[in-house]
């Protein structure tokens, strides 16, 4: 019976929680695509765009405001959601307060990764260490090596588990955005239901940017940091500047490096998730 009840309450909670971190990623995506002018999310409309087509009347400049404008709304209103969802799991009493901090946590770097994200954009920061900070904040923690972790305090997990969890999921996490950093510049936009291209032109502070600059700038000639310097954050960019930028990304080695870091890091993760003490949970 002690068996059942703790399964039931301490599931239940973690169901529940993982809806707020649902609802929560919704909120992000939503906003992204907003701050980002992403037409496209998933092979559909992104919800900006779909929201500014409701308003014919608004053509143009109009429609467009209108649908930003209702989608930051939207994305605000997965925040309250999410934090209404949250606040009705109830996790053991033993363990809420730091379910509790994490969530916090958790929501706190989302949104400061997504600060450093609009900040290198703005600078036209070509910084690694700072490309790497947005990745970690922006995507790795808050999609991964968080949720995780709040999954193993909610199953009162020993602090090593949650430690060697969270080290795993944020090597997993990292994996997963500079993957994704690739396949923006390279991906086939049948398979990722978005288009190609779109963080050339936006000039996103991605490594793969970072390295690529860093190698240009170190060359005799000068050839390839031009083409990067006209066509890296130019969004006016057409498939001529774009094919100019994937190549000189492609001869300085720098997609070669992070597919190595990538490869790195799978690495990482797996090794600590084998490291896991025996635990049938």
């Amino acid at each position: 019976a002690r068996v059942g009840a703790w399964l039931d309450g301490t599931v239940a909670a973690a169901l529940t929680v993982g809806a707020a971190v649902e609802l929560l990623q919704s909120c992000a995506l939503v906003q992204d695509d907003v701050m980002d002018n992403s037409p496209v999310r998933r092979g559909q409309p992104a919800l900006h765009v779909l929201l500014g087509s409701t308003r014919p009347a608004a053509a143009g400049p109009g429609a467009l405001g209108f649908g930003q404008s209702a989608a930051v709304l939207a994305g605000d209103l997965a925040m309250v959601w999410a934090e209404d969802t949250f606040a009705d799991a109830h996790p053991p009493p033993e363990v809420a307060a730091p379910v509790r901090r994490l969530w916090s946590v958790l929501r706190t770097e989302m949104i400061a990764g997504q600060y450093l994200d609009l900040a290198g954009q703005a600078d036209a920061s070509h910084s690694a260490t700072h490309a790497l900070r947005t990745a970690v904040l922006k995507s790795g923690r808050y999609s991964v090596a968080r949720p995780l972790e709040l999954g193993a305090l909610l199953a009162a997990a020993p602090p090593e588990v949650c430690r060697v969890l969270r080290a795993a999921g944020g090597a997993a996490g990292l994996a997963f955005q500079l993957r994704d950093d690739l396949l923006a510049v390279w991906g086939d936009p049948a398979r990722t239901g978005k288009p190609t291209g779109e963080d050339i032109r936006e000039g996103k502070p991605t490594l793969l940017a970072a390295l690529g600059f860093s190698r240009a700038a170190a060359r005799p000639r000068g050839a390839a940091l031009a083409v990067l310097r006209r066509c890296y954050g130019n969004p006016a960019a057409g498939p001529a500047e774009l094919a100019a930028v994937r190549e000189v990304l492609e001869e300085t080695g720098a997609r070669r490096d992070v597919e190595a870091h990538i490869a790195r890091l799978v690495g990482r993760a797996s090794a600590h998730v084998e490291a896991l003490p025996e635990a049938p949970e």
